[in-house]
């Protein structure tokens, strides 16, 4: 049995949203691998260091898996991977910031530091492979997000009603009060069209889209975060789902969204069209354009013919990402 260690934020006991290292661990372990993690401190710096000090407990194992992000978090994944090189430690960045590109742009020394000494990074989407290839890197294998299909009804819409879903957690990059703007407009069409919007908050960003619907006279549903078994069985009642990102690489709230057969409209932004095609299994729009966003619901809501052929392609992309497709990809790196 190998052992391994992996780095992230496993925060979900405070609130926030499940990440990649509290979805992908388990699964690992259900594959014979013995994990450990770090870190589900809530203070910030106090979750770096228990990274680099479980780095340095735990200098003995096979692999170091780090989450790797685009923004602040990145600094975990180049002061965690810095260590692992003093200690030879063999590390594998684990791609997840949408923004990820142009921080190669910016800070081409730094990343060099962490992503050119790295073991394998990986990327889970084409976009995020295509990116770190065009910046010279060659120590890539693409691994997508994955999704345990069982626990994702599919539910057929043949009849749609204007409900719409908005699932992400509340920050700027994420655009939420686009799904407002959008939603407004759905609304002067449709007066009986709901908006629930489901996450926590990151950055303010909750608050400012409620005083934001507010200002409108708009009725917006807030749940804040659910688990991942509440926020399934809430989709049931709904019949579109939005995406109103800046920013993307490959959301697992969309790949879940497909998977249940809610049809998505999203901006068309990041590795989004490398996981979406337009027509085919979505409908995409420009980023920030919410009248676009909203013509094309009322498109879905019009036309109950292209839902079908729609939800039917996203789910058959959507089983080509459950844990029994993808395992062995991760058995193929990790040994």
């Amino acid at each position: 049995m190998k052992n391994l260690l992996y780095l992230g934020n496993k925060v979900a006991v405070h609130g926030l949203n499940k990440t990649t290292i509290e979805t992908l661990g388990p699964l690992l372990e259900q594959g014979g691998y013995a994990l450990t993690y770090a870190s589900s401190k809530k203070n910030p710096f106090f979750r770096l260091l228990d990274m680099l000090w479980s780095v340095v407990k735990n200098r003995k194992v096979a692999f170091v898996l780090i989450d790797t992000y685009s923004t602040s978090a990145f600094w975990y994944a180049f002061l965690t991977s810095q260590l692992c090189r003093v200690l030879k430690l063999s590390y594998i960045p684990l791609l997840h910031g949408g923004d990820l590109p142009q921080r190669l742009e910016k800070n081409p020394k730094l990343c060099q530091m962490v992503f050119g000494n790295a073991f394998q990074n990986v990327a889970p989407s084409l976009y995020l492979l295509e990116a770190f290839q065009k910046q010279g890197f060659l120590n890539l294998r693409c691994i997508p997000n994955v999704l345990q299909m069982a626990n994702y009804p599919f539910n057929e819409r043949t009849s749609l009603q204007p409900k719409l879903l908005w699932v992400r957690a509340f920050a700027t990059i994420y655009n939420p009060t686009m799904a407002i703007d959008a939603f407004g407009q759905i609304k002067a069409r449709y007066p009986e069209a709901t908006l629930c919007m489901v996450g926590p908050d990151k950055d303010g960003s909750l608050e400012t889209t409620r005083r934001y619907a507010q200002s409108l006279n708009l009725d917006v549903t807030f749940t804040g975060a659910l688990a991942k078994s509440e926020w399934i069985a809430l989709a049931s009642e709904y019949d579109i789902f939005i995406n109103t990102t800046h920013f993307d690489n490959t959301p697992v709230s969309v790949m879940e969204a497909m998977a249940l057969g809610l049809p998505v409209v999203s901006t068309n932004v990041g590795g989004i069209p490398y996981l979406l095609t337009d027509t085919q299994d979505a409908l995409l729009v420009n980023d920030n354009d919410a009248s676009g966003m909203a013509y094309k619901v009322d498109y879905l809501l019009q036309h109950p013919e292209a839902v079908v052929a729609l939800t039917t392609t996203a789910r058959q992309k959507a089983e080509l990402l459950d844990w029994g497709v993808v395992k062995a990809q991760w058995k193929g790196l990790l040994g």
